[in-house]
């Protein structure tokens, strides 16, 4: 459905209505030839995304005070309120599939909710209840990003080659190439028996070492790497090395474990 300018009010048609489901304003004028070439372009994508977002048309001749409220300079200018707020926008007329990119990385997920809930189960300890709900949002949606990232971390510890697996498919969103290759990296090493690692004075601290990342105890498997790289830092062709910045980059480095663990490491060398 789309609104249009004579019958709109913009805080019950977009900023209350935005609560409900997403909004699409797009801000126009009756002299601008740019707006005239997007208009069917933006009508066709908003019926193809009926149910999902809702198209209002803002006249900014009618309604300057709006467009200098939420900083329209230019038109047609495409704004997508989610809650009240703008969560993305557009300047231009585009083509059509550009915008129906545009908007369909815009949306939020209709998963969003189980997504949350997934982490809310994850920080009470319920590891098998969140693995279930998020396998069930990636069979609904393939391309979540969130459930992706979310169960790629805790499948890296219960099935190492999965997890190498949805790292394959996240890691070309360049946001997330440093935490993809980090579970790679993890995934390699924890996939590995006893009988692979190489024989050398310091082959049971390290085995030692990846038993404690299986357990997924951080501390004692970064002191244990972290001695190895202090006595044989060459030793699994640099793994140590390699498992201390992986571990770092899978916790991130705000991460208490990683402040604590970060100066030796770098000293080690």
């Amino acid at each position: 459905m789309t609104e249009h300018d004579s019958t709109i009010d913009f805080s019950r048609d977009v900023l209350q209505k935005s609560s409900q489901v997403p909004v699409l304003v797009d801000f126009w004028a009756p002299w601008c030839a740019p707006c005239r070439m997007l208009a069917p372009a933006i009508e066709a994508v908003a019926r193809r995304f009926e149910g999902r977002v809702e198209l209002v048309k803002v006249n900014t001749e009618e309604q300057p005070d709006i467009a200098r409220q939420y900083g329209v300079q230019g038109i047609p200018n495409v704004k997508l309120f989610v809650q009240g707020s703008v969560a993305d926008e557009f300047t231009g007329a585009l083509p059509e599939p550009e915008i129906e990119r545009w908007l369909d990385n815009a949306l939020p997920s209709p998963y969003a909710e189980d997504v949350r809930l997934a982490a809310q189960l994850l920080e009470e300890g319920s590891s098998q209840k969140a693995l279930e709900l998020l396998e069930e949002v990636l069979e609904h949606e393939p391309g979540n990003q969130d459930a992706g990232v979310m169960l790629m971390k805790l499948k890296l510890f219960s099935d190492p080659a999965e997890a190498e697996q949805l790292a394959g498919m996240l890691e070309g969103k360049s946001e997330l190439f440093d935490l993809c290759d980090a579970v790679r990296t993890l995934a390699s090493v924890l996939g590995r028996s006893e009988s692979d690692f190489p024989g050398n004075t310091v082959r049971e601290t390290y085995i030692a070492a990846v038993k404690h990342l299986q357990n997924e105890d951080f501390d004692q498997a970064l002191e244990g790497f972290i001695h190895v790289l202090k006595e044989d830092r060459y030793y699994d062709d640099d793994g140590s090395r390699k498992n201390c910045i992986a571990i770092f980059r899978f916790l991130g480095e705000e991460h208490p474990v990683t402040l604590r663990h970060r100066r030796a490491f770098d000293r080690s060398f």
